[in-house]
């Protein structure tokens, strides 16, 4: 079981992602915050596997939990996924820059939440599709700023693409025709050929070369 640690201000925003998460039978939350104090205290005892965290909390909010979770600066990091109805670039660059494996509009779906804590878990990161065109080019040279790279057979460029239009590995699988697990082997494939550590990394690779618009 992946063990999630839910945090933020509204009692029933917690209750909702509780209630979203309990559905997936490989996910349990043990613990809820309603603040950024309360959230990096219970991270830090209990050790989730992920912690999704609101953005907008009281006393601290998400990119100051985050960074104290998983910032570079951080001896043993947590994996913490930021969860929030708003989508500013700021926010998604701020939560990336401090850590954060992941990046998820609460309308996004529980697909995508559930995809999100499970990417988290095994050390790779997702982000909404909502992240813009914008952000991505404002990351590519933070994370890669690179072309090179061992060349992508055709299955790895069309799963690169999928990626970058921010499908989840089970709508890629789906759309084209493969098993998931087939499709976490391109992914791994796509990586180690590229050299890049996670999806978000490949998301910015596909979009610095075009194959996004393919």
């Amino acid at each position: 079981m992946i063990s999630v640690l839910v945090a933020d201000d509204q009692a029933m925003v917690r209750t909702g992602l509780r209630l979203l998460l309990s559905d997936e039978p490989d996910i349990e939350v043990v613990a809820e915050a309603a603040d950024g104090v309360e959230a990096i205290d219970l991270a830090r005892r209990l050790r989730p596997d992920v912690c999704l965290v609101d953005i907008r909390m009281p006393r601290l909010d998400g990119i100051e939990v985050t960074r104290a979770l998983a910032g570079p600066d951080v001896t043993d990091p947590l994996r913490v996924v930021v969860v929030t109805t708003f989508d500013l670039d700021e926010y998604v660059y701020g939560a990336l820059r401090c850590g954060a494996a992941g990046f998820v509009l609460k309308d996004s779906g529980p697909a995508l939440l559930a995809e999100a804590v499970r990417a988290a878990s095994v050390g790779d990161a997702l982000v909404s599709p909502s992240v813009t065109v914008r952000l991505l080019r404002r990351l590519a040279p933070v994370h890669t700023g690179r072309s090179g790279g061992r060349p992508l057979s055709e299955r790895d460029t069309e799963v690169a693409r999928a990626i970058a239009r921010g499908r989840t590995n089970r709508e890629i699988a789906a759309e084209l025709f493969i098993s998931v697990s087939t499709v976490k082997t391109h992914v791994a494939g796509i990586q180690t050929k590229l050299g890049l550590r996670n999806r978000v990394e490949i998301a910015v690779w596909a979009w610095e070369n075009g194959v996004s618009r393919s």
